[in-house]
């Protein structure tokens, strides 16, 4: 029966900008501190208290307008959208209803190898809330203030997906978009990106759009996966037992994996919105749009069409590398600094994502440096070092960032260069493994594995694999 309906969903994704500063104050962004630490008259509402626009705020705005494709006011202004709630401090939040910053853009997602626009209706800016703490054992809440204020874009689509992987994928590029920015780290799991879902249903090929809900409290791409099929078969479910789908706003509960109802969804004209008569109007000339321009980052989309060009290496490893701005940076940081970039790939790909998943680590968390990764790679194409112990000081710069020539030395982990000492190990091993010996040369070469590898143990592991087996046939061929 599903299959006859189909499913309509826009976004509105609510962004933290990467501002040391408040929208409309000079108190401090940074998360945590003591509750009401990073305070002040404006941003908790003391009466008189006068904001006063922060231009880095207008900056990444414009700046991820730009990356968007949208047409960005040049004439705007703040309005006053009013309502109670106790984390609310002024009992309303400065917004933009009327001219938004941003309108009219697009862009572009692939999923399952098909292409296809997403539009987006406008971007405009506002403030945060504070945050309510609730107290299970005296049944009280408390109010935090440190995030009232802390800048916010809102980023509202067309109602244009028609699944949820079409909204992780549009999810995923605005999260590329504005972490290459430097806009915001776009965390949803500590809330510096908030999805809510504007969901319907219709049957295939009807225009009407029906009745939307929206989901709150999504903070995961899993999250959100599950909270489209979920609301989707309950409007379905509504529909054809001859009940009506209510406009409402629903609370997601992942762990219980259903939804409910919080309240009936409000209209503009409930908010009672008017022209913040604090604010001056928001122009923005040429100069600024340029000056903006002239500093928009090589985002991920051309970056992949670069590194295939310039780099030569497989498509995949261009997919996994472009995914994180992060990893990126680390990889043409130590292409930089002279490593050979299908080496430096193969070090990411390889060991970086084993340790990655044995840590638990995001590759927007990586912390080691590209100067020690780009060193380790030297000190292995000079044979410093063989490929097994690289391995092992590896794991040491990703979860310390050691130096790795300063590890090395200390832990006495250079190779072993002497010839005349290594032919002699060789030698005792091929005279204590006489069968191994006959079985190399009655043809069966694998035997010789058994011989390297016991030199190595030898060996401590600190002499050139290469190096062992040359010299180990030189004395099987006498």
């Amino acid at each position: 029966m599903s299959e006859i309906y189909e499913t309509v969903i826009g976004l509105e994704v609510h962004v933290e900008l990467a501002t040391k500063t408040k929208i409309f104050c000079g108190c401090s962004t940074e998360f945590g501190g003591e509750p009401n630490t990073h305070t002040c008259p404006v941003c908790t509402g003391m009466p008189g208290s006068l904001p006063v626009l922060n231009k880095a705020v207008l900056e990444k705005a414009v700046a991820v307008g730009l990356a968007t494709n949208c047409t960005i006011t040049r004439k705007g202004k703040f309005d006053r959208k009013n309502y109670f709630y106790p984390d609310n401090p002024q009992n309303y939040q400065i917004s933009q209803l009327y001219y938004p910053i941003c309108r009219d853009g697009k862009v572009e997602i692939e999923v399952n190898g098909e292409k296809k626009f997403i539009r987006i209706h406008e971007i405009h800016m506002e403030e945060d809330a504070g945050k309510l703490v609730h107290d299970p054992f005296t049944d009280t809440s408390l109010v935090d203030y440190n995030r009232s204020g802390v800048p916010l874009i809102e980023i509202v689509s067309e109602p244009d997906m028609r699944s949820a992987e079409e909204v992780n994928a549009y999810l995923d590029k605005l999260r590329l978009i504005i972490q290459y920015l430097g806009a915001s780290d776009c965390k949803l799991n500590e809330g510096s990106m908030r999805a809510d879902v504007n969901l319907s249903i219709r049957k295939v090929g009807e225009e009407k759009f029906g009745t939307r809900t929206e989901m709150k409290n999504l903070n995961s791409f899993k999250a959100i996966t599950r909270a489209i099929e979920n609301e989707r078969e309950r409007q379905i479910d509504l529909l054809e037992s001859g009940e009506e789908v209510i406009q409402e706003t629903r609370r997601w509960d992942d762990e219980k994996g259903y939804s409910y109802a919080m309240r009936s969804k409000e209209d503009a004209q409930d908010y009672r919105y008017f022209p913040d008569p604090d604010l001056v109007p928001i122009i923005v000339d040429d100069e600024f749009l340029e000056t903006i321009k002239s500093r928009q980052p090589e985002l991920r989309d051309e970056k992949r069409l670069r590194y295939k060009e310039e780099y030569k290496i497989p498509d995949y490893d261009i997919d996994i590398i472009t995914n994180s701005k992060r990893m990126a940076d680390i990889f043409e940081e130590t292409i930089s600094l002279g490593a050979e970039p299908k080496k430096v790939s193969n070090w990411l790909m390889v060991e970086t994502m084993r340790l990655m998943k044995e840590h638990d680590v995001e590759a927007d968390n990586l912390s080691f440096s590209a100067k020690n990764l780009a060193t380790l790679i030297d000190m292995v194409d000079k044979k410093t070092i063989n490929g097994s112990v690289a391995k092992e000081v590896f794991e040491k710069i990703f979860t310390d960032d050691i130096e790795p020539e300063k590890y090395v030395e200390e832990n006495g982990l250079k190779t072993v260069n002497d010839e005349g000492a290594l032919t002699k190990t060789i030698e005792e091993i091929v005279a204590a493994n006489p069968k191994s010996v006959d079985d190399y040369k009655s043809g069966k070469e694998k035997a010789i594995g058994f011989l390297v590898g016991q030199t190595m143990k030898a060996m401590k592991g600190k002499a050139d694999p290469g190096e062992v087996n040359r010299i180990l046939k030189e004395i099987l061929s006498k």
